[in-house]
């Protein structure tokens, strides 16, 4: 991965485009888990490998690229959050289900979607994304302890959802 973040910095387009195809699945997740929207994400995506190619010459350590993407990928997500807001478009409206999802995972999305945006950051970082507490505390640019308390009241939030069940 860092010999391509090499040639992507020094203007190989398609190492750069491999760059990002390689990370695309996790940045939608990221994206989904911060806008609830298929179409926003699709957005902050877009955007995120439009600043990606443009400031890849401020990339300082190629062994940090996912995580220089991500934070530009959760600013670009906050970006729309705030345009939203003073739009003051209609709340989250319910997303028609895949009809190739599973059931648990299906189940695992609508309670994600109840969660506080914190908390269920953390839980797609941590189960989904497969970071480690100081990865993602460095990403979210908060305290380890932070993380921690977060994702284990994710997991009471998770937990007693799914007892309310």
């Amino acid at each position: 991965m860092q010999t391509l973040v090499g040639k992507a910095v020094q203007g190989d387009t398609g190492a750069f485009l491999e760059l990002m195809d390689r990370n695309s699945l996790a940045m939608y997740k990221v994206a989904r888990a911060i806008l609830n929207n298929d179409e926003d994400a699709a957005d902050a995506i877009q955007d995120t490998v439009l600043s990606c190619f443009e400031k890849l010459d401020t990339l300082e350590k190629p062994e940090y690229f996912k995580t220089w993407m991500t934070r530009i990928l959760i600013n670009k997500c906050n970006g729309i959050l705030r345009h939203h807001r003073r739009e003051h478009l209609p709340g989250n409206l319910p997303e028609p289900s895949r009809p190739d999802m599973s059931l648990a995972e299906f189940e695992f999305k609508e309670m994600l979607n109840l969660m506080d945006e914190k908390y269920r950051l953390v839980v797609v970082f941590y189960y989904m994304e497969g970071l480690k507490i100081p990865e993602i505390a460095a990403l979210l640019e908060l305290n380890s302890n932070t993380v921690k308390t977060r994702l284990a009241r994710a997991r009471e939030q998770l937990r007693n959802a799914y007892l309310e069940k």
